[in-house]
């Protein structure tokens, strides 16, 4: 489910770039000794779509889900995202160091739940 988007265009020559940042939300279930707990997870996505004369010529979309489950987390990766107008291509290289912090999350949503 997408909970927050946000998207700008950007022509260069006689090409249009259309961008949009978006939060997505949805339950995990995460092992937890001998059941399952449901948990919320924020992720996000990046698609960029190439238009050319009114036709759309390509498509380029990158995902990471299951950032974390702290909102306000995600939405401030989606926020430098958007303000330094990453490109699908780098989502990874840019907010990689954060996503492997950000898991740990997962981890103290359990305890907190479990105990």
């Amino acid at each position: 489910m997408i909970v927050e988007n946000f998207s700008f265009n950007k022509i260069v020559g006689d090409k249009k770039y259309a961008y949009f940042y978006r939060m997505l939300k949805k339950s995990i279930s995460i092992p937890c000794r001998n059941e399952f707990i449901q948990v919320q997870s924020y992720g996000i996505e990046v698609e960029r779509q190439d238009i050319l004369n009114n036709k759309l010529v390509n498509v380029e979309r990158e995902c990471i889900e299951n950032i974390s489950p702290e909102r306000y987390k995600v939405h401030k990766l989606l926020k430098l995202l958007y303000d330094h107008q990453v490109s699908p291509i780098h989502l990874v290289d840019v907010i990689g160091d954060y996503v492997d912090e950000y898991i740990l999350d997962f981890d103290k949503q359990i305890n907190y739940i479990a105990y």
